[in-house]
C-alpha cells in the first residue's frame, strides 16, 4: 500500500524528522490561500502514486499568488502518467545548498533491510543504482538487532556527507529503519533530504509504502488506503481481486498459481508468441472467479487470443469448466479464441463439462499453448 507524500510526512513529522511547513489542497483557492499563509516561495506538488512528478509537470515553484493560482490551476486536475490529480500540497521553499537520498529498503537477494545513503539525492535513485553504483552507500541489517547507531553513522561516513551534517543525517537514517519496522513498511525514502545553508536537514519529499499483509496490524495506516487505478483493467483487477500484470503481447494468459502463469509465459516466448498479461486467478477458484477472469482478459484490446492453464489441486476442474462455460455463453459472439488445458482435480469431469464449441481444448501445456500462439498470430495477420 502506497502512501500519499503529504501522509508519509505526517507519520515522519511525528517521529521527530524535519519537514517544510506545508498544508493539503484540493481547489486552486485552497492553494492560494495556503500559499498566502505560508509564506513565498512554495511548492505546489502533485499527490498522486507514482514516481518522477517534477519531470511530469507535477511539481512548480511558485514566487507569488500569481504563480501560485496559475501552477495550481495547471496541476490539479491534470492526468499524470495516467492518475487524475485531485489534490495538491502546499509547501514552504527551502533554501537549500546540498540534496541528499536516504532510505530504507529490502534486499531480497541477501535477505535483509538495506539502509542507503547517497549525496546523489534529488535524481532517481534507479538511476544512481545502475549508472554510479558505488555512489550509493549501504549498510544491510540484522533484523534481530536492528540498525546500529555506528552503522548509521557508517553509511553516512561511506557516502561521502560533509561532517558538519552528518549527525543529522544519520539521526534521519536510524528514524527511518525504526518507522520502517514499527509500520511494517516494505519501502521508505526521503529523496532529497535537503540541506539548508544554515546546515540543517529537511526531509523535502517522504515515500512510504506499506507491506498489505501486515495491514491488519496498522489499522491507522490502513484507513488512508486509496482505490487509485491507472486504467479500466487495473480497476478491474482491484474489484476482482486478482494479481494482474499488463504485458506488451498479445496472448493472454490465466492461470491459477504464480509458478503455472509464469511457467505459461516463459512457454508463450519460448514457441514464438508474447505474452498479454499475468492474470493468477488463485487456488479454489469458483465458477464466478473464472468468468470474472475472462472477462479482463476480453477487456484488454491487445489480447488477439487465450490460454486457460488450470492445474486442479484445491481448484476443482469441473467448477472452472462451469466458468468458462458460464463467460462464454454470456457472449453472442467469443470476441477471442479461447484454449483450455486442465490437469489434476476433477479434470477428467471438467473436460466433459466444457463447451467445445465455444473453446479448445488441449491434453497438455504444450500443445496449449502452441495453439494459442498459432491463434495470436492468425489474428493479428
Amino acid at each position: 500500500m502506497k502512501l500519499h507524500e503529504y501522509q508519509a510526512k505526517d507519520i515522519f513529522a511525528d517521529a521527530g524528522i524535519p519537514i517544510p511547513e506545508s498544508q493539503l489542497a484540493t481547489s486552486v483557492d485552497e492553494a492560494v490561500s495556503a500559499a498566502e499563509e505560508i509564506g513565498y516561495p512554495v511548492a505546489i506538488k502533485a499527490q498522486v502514486h507514482v514516481g518522477g512528478r517534477g519531470k511530469a509537470g507535477g511539481i512548480k515553484l511558485a514566487s507569488d499568488a500569481e504563480e501560485a493560482r496559475e501552477y495550481a490551476d495547471d496541476i490539479l486536475g491534470m492526468d499524470l502518467k495516467g492518475y487524475t490529480v485531485e489534490q495538491v500540497l502546499v509547501e514552504a521553499g527551502v533554501d537549500f545548498t546540498n540534496e541528499l537520498y536516504v532510505g530504507v529498503t529490502m534486499d531480497r537477494g541477501e535477505g535483509k533491510p538495506v539502509a542507503m545513503v547517497s549525496t546523489e539525492g534529488g535524481v532517481n535513485i534507479e538511476e544512481v543504482a545502475e549508472e554510479n553504483p558505488d555512489a550509493i552507500a549501504r549498510e544491510h541489517i540484522d533484523p534481530a538487532f536492528g540498525l546500529h547507531p555506528y552503522q548509521a553513522r557508517k553509511a553516512v561516513y561511506d557516502a561521502g556527507v560533509d561532517q558538519s551534517v552528518a549527525r543529522g543525517v544519520s539521526s534521519i537514517l536510524t528514524t527511518l529503519y525504526d518507522l520502517y519496522e514499527e509500520r511494517d513498511a516494505s519501502d521508505i525514502e526521503i529523496n532529497p533530504v535537503m540541506i539548508t545553508s544554515d546546515g540543517d536537514v529537511v526531509a523535502a519529499d517522504a515515500v512510504m509504502n506499506i507491506d498489505d499483509d501486515a495491514l491488519f496490524r496498522q489499522p491507522e495506516l490502513a484507513e488512508m488506503e486509496e482505490e487509485t487505478y491507472e486504467d479500466d483493467l487495473e480497476r478491474k483487477a482491484g474489484e476482482y481481486g486478482f494479481d494482474y500484470v499488463r504485458l506488451d503481447g498479445n496472448v493472454g494468459i490465466i492461470g491459477n498459481g504464480a509458478g503455472l502463469v509464469m511457467t505459461t509465459l516463459d512457454l508463450v516466448d519460448y514457441y514464438g508468441g508474447e505474452p498479454a498479461n499475468f492474470l493468477d486467478i488463485g487456488g479454489g477458484a469458483k465458477a464466478e472467479r473464472v468468468t470474472n477472469a475472462l472477462d479482463m482478459v476480453f477487456s484488454d484490446e491487445n489480447v488477439d487470443a487465450v490460454v486457460f492453464n488450470i492445474f486442479g489441486g484445491i481448484t476443482r476442474g469441473d467448477e472452472v469448466a462451469k466458468g468458462i462455460n458460464e463467460a462464454l455463453e454470456s457472449f453472442d459472439e467469443i470476441p477471442k479464441k479461447v484454449v483450455v488445458r486442465l490437469a489434476g482435480t476433477n479434470a477428467e469431469e471438467g473436460m466433459e463439462i466444457l463447451n467445445t464449441d465455444l473453446v479448445e481444448v488441449e491434453e497438455t501445456l504444450e500443445e496449449a499453448v502452441q495453439r494459442a500462439v498459432e491463434n495470436a498470430q492468425e489474428a493479428s495477420q
